[in-house]
């Protein structure tokens, strides 16, 4: 096995030259969009998965005030059907370290420390990973102002989103983020909608606003500010708060949403979890649906890689599936009073 550093450097396909030829030299979305251009001309992994996303079905479903997809997808079946127990994780290798990474893939570094891959088992039309150098687990507190700047830096195309490692992540045991076009998901363009028709406003000062939504599928906390040293504060009070209510010693179970506008600054919506899976994951039978949602199905799309799932999904199973993975109204309620007791004592203590 090489050395890690030596693998790194046989990776890069362009770092330095590619971003200096940018007009921006930030803007590593269309950096990133060139190294997929370059990988479906020479890898074949990411051209099969490509091709494959050409031949999705999708269909639509109206709820008041916004949209879901559902995705038939079958190149995701080894993301829907990943086994992310304790002891499945250490019996196989991680694919995100750099030593296992597919003979032809090839990457760009992102602030020292991350390299931005394109997903062989796309989404959406440019799909990629940003994983760490670093074989570190899947953790957001720490790293959060990673998520701001990797949004900012690419925020003329994409949305960047986390899976945490109880609630969606294929690779709990190795810290990454995604990326995909931006308004791909409907809750891109649903949002303001959803703000005005189902949201609760919990703090707004200093330019920026904690918003709580229950959409009656979903419950989640929307961040908007313009002031990076704000949200990283606000994050952090955010995630001791959930932590003390949900009482999971690594980290509370949510799935993140950013994306960054020049003159608004950013929205992070945090979808809060009670599961890893619904129980029609596991049922028998016809009953048995093969969905496990994510970041992406919370945000509007929902992925099933297999036809049969995708011909009997109904409205109603959007409704039970998505409401069983989310936190209950109970604990949602409690929640939200907390928080904004925290948030109040907090920024308006100085």
């Amino acid at each position: 096995m090489q050395p890690a550093n030596s693998k790194l450097i046989e990776i890069i396909l362009f770092s330095n030259e590619v971003i200096n030829s940018l007009e921006d030299k930030d803007d590593f979305g269309a950096a990133a969009g060139i190294l997929l251009k370059q990988q479906q001309t020479k890898w074949d992994k990411i051209i099969e998965g490509y091709n494959s996303l050409k031949a999705v079905q999708t269909k639509y479903f109206e709820f008041d005030g916004f949209r879901i997809n559902v995705q038939f997808n079958p190149n995701r079946i080894i993301s829907s059907s990943a086994t992310v127990d304790e002891n499945s994780i250490k019996k196989r290798k991680c694919f995100l370290c750099i030593d296992n990474l597919f003979e032809d893939q090839k990457g760009l570094i992102y602030s020292h420390e991350y390299i931005i891959l394109a997903n062989p088992y796309p989404i959406f039309p440019e799909h990629f990973t940003v994983s760490n150098v670093n074989h570190f687990p899947q953790r957001i507190n720490d790293i959060f102002h990673v998520l701001l700047s990797l949004s900012k830096s690419t925020s003329k195309y994409f949305t960047v989103f986390y899976n945490g490692p109880k609630c969606g992540a294929s690779a709990p045991d190795h810290l990454h983020f995604q990326a995909g076009n931006k308004y791909f998901m409907p809750i891109d363009k649903d949002y303001p909608q959803l703000k005005k028709q189902y949201g609760e406003i919990l703090f707004e000062e200093y330019g920026f606003t904690v918003t709580a939504v229950n959409d009656n599928l979903r419950r989640f906390i929307a961040f908007e500010g313009e002031s990076e040293e704000v949200l990283i504060y606000a994050f952090s009070l955010f995630f001791e708060t959930y932590s003390l209510l949900q009482k999971y010693e690594d980290e509370p179970m949510m799935n993140i949403l950013s994306s960054f506008e020049t003159g608004k600054g950013w929205r992070i919506i945090i979808f809060l979890r009670e599961k890893h899976r619904p129980s029609h994951y596991y049922a028998a039978g016809d009953k048995n649906i093969l969905l496990s949602p994510a970041a992406v199905d919370l945000g509007g799309v929902c992925i099933t890689p297999r036809e049969t799932d995708f011909t009997k999904i109904t409205k109603d199973h959007l409704l039970e599936i998505l409401n069983e993975v989310s936190v209950g109204e109970d604990f949602f309620k409690s929640f939200k009073l907390i928080l904004r007791e925290n948030l109040n004592k907090l920024f308006l203590a100085h």
